[in-house]
């Protein structure tokens, strides 16, 4: 019995250690680009956004957190889903890490997703950004919810995407992260 709850006990300092090391900025890994979503304030905490790597769902999250995606370099396009639809390009280099800002804006019957980059001479939304990385671990969407999500909605996704090409992007003054607003990895210590 004491050697059972040795171990249990063991195991959840260690876990608890993980989660305290998962937070924080991580460098992409070798021939990658990394791109953290941060959704800074609690207005709006109840409301779920998703999130798209152009006609891949990569997950999902409400309230004051942030998620952390890893991509490869080159040009992207991005998308938040609620009430509306928020696009976002992007041009990524590789070895380099960009925040993007997620905004709630009220809406009719749900909030409105925006989505913006963050620099960091933008001082107060990058130091923002900033503290609630290094406060708390991102949240993860598990793969088997990625996977099923995009099987469940591939026509909306293809939908969305047709929009975008044919309406939205030239309507639309949807923003862009330039290869320039990469954050050193001086001032994201």
């Amino acid at each position: 019995m004491k050697t059972r709850l040795y171990l249990l006990l063991c195991l959840s300092f260690l876990t608890g250690f993980s989660t305290i090391f998962a937070q924080g900025f991580t460098p992409p890994s070798e021939g990658k680009a990394v791109v953290y979503f941060t959704r800074v304030t609690v207005y709006g905490a109840g409301i779920s956004f998703e999130f798209f790597d152009n006609d891949q769902f990569i997950g999902i999250f409400k309230g004051k957190n942030y998620m952390r995606y890893e991509c490869d370099p080159g040009e992207q396009l991005f998308w938040a889903s609620s009430e509306n639809k928020e696009f976002i390009t992007a041009e990524f280099e590789a070895g380099k890490t960009y925040i993007v800002m997620v905004n709630v804006i009220m809406g009719a019957w749900k909030a409105h997703v925006g989505l913006s980059p963050v620099p960091e001479d933008k001082t107060e939304e990058f130091e923002r950004a900033k503290d609630l990385i290094l406060s708390k671990a991102p949240v993860i969407t598990p793969e088997k919810k990625i996977v099923s999500t995009n099987e469940k909605l591939k026509d909306f996704i293809a939908e969305k995407l047709e929009l975008y090409e044919n309406e939205w992007k030239d309507t639309k003054n949807f923003k862009h992260i330039s290869a320039d607003m990469a954050i050193s990895e001086e001032a994201m210590k």
